[in-house]
């Protein structure tokens, strides 16, 4: 298969992937790898700037290389942007380079998370409430049998670094 241990967590944004990553990684040991991070480096502006200016189509191809070209050390825990495993054969692909762990939450929890940070993610700015769950359901049911191609799905409720390093090594 490969030589690398390589863990990606995939899920909708605010699900935890970066927060739990940090913490997964830090607890095995391993490198913590940001790929929404890497794709603004890459382009040298924000995601919600790029998108902006290029529209979603670029967007999703300068993702796919981020995910494809990034050099990964030999133990990594990967974050990915929410969208990321709904494109192309990135699941696919992620499956063959290590282990994939799907954060899984309700539109209600994630709504309530990201209520506050709004401003960071421009396509729920002028959402709340109701229609932010409704909008927030409607991409679950879209992405979810994406999402659930993944080797491992963890609830993402009160889910510590602990519990998934258990669910990684149940899965093994």
């Amino acid at each position: 298969m490969n030589d690398k241990d390589l863990i990606f967590l995939i899920g909708y944004m605010g699900c935890g992937k970066t927060t739990l990553g940090k913490k997964l990684a830090a607890r095995l040991g391993y490198a913590f790898i940001d790929l929404d991070h890497e794709l603004e480096a890459k382009a040298g502006k924000t995601i919600a700037q790029y998108f902006a200016d290029h529209g979603e189509d670029d967007f999703r191809q300068l993702e796919s290389l981020v995910l494809k070209e990034t050099a990964y050390p030999e133990t990594a825990v990967v974050s990915t942007g929410g969208g990321l495993p709904c494109f192309f054969d990135h699941m696919d692909w992620m499956k063959q380079h290590g282990r994939v762990i799907y954060i899984k939450l309700n539109a209600g929890v994630l709504a309530s998370r990201l209520e506050n940070n709004k401003d960071d993610r421009p396509i729920l700015r002028h959402k709340q409430g109701a229609e932010l769950i409704a909008f927030i359901e409607e991409k679950l049911t879209e992405r979810e049998p994406f999402y659930t191609r993944a080797h491992v799905i963890a609830e993402g409720v009160s889910l510590t670094a602990e519990r998934v390093e258990g669910l990684l090594n149940a899965d093994k």
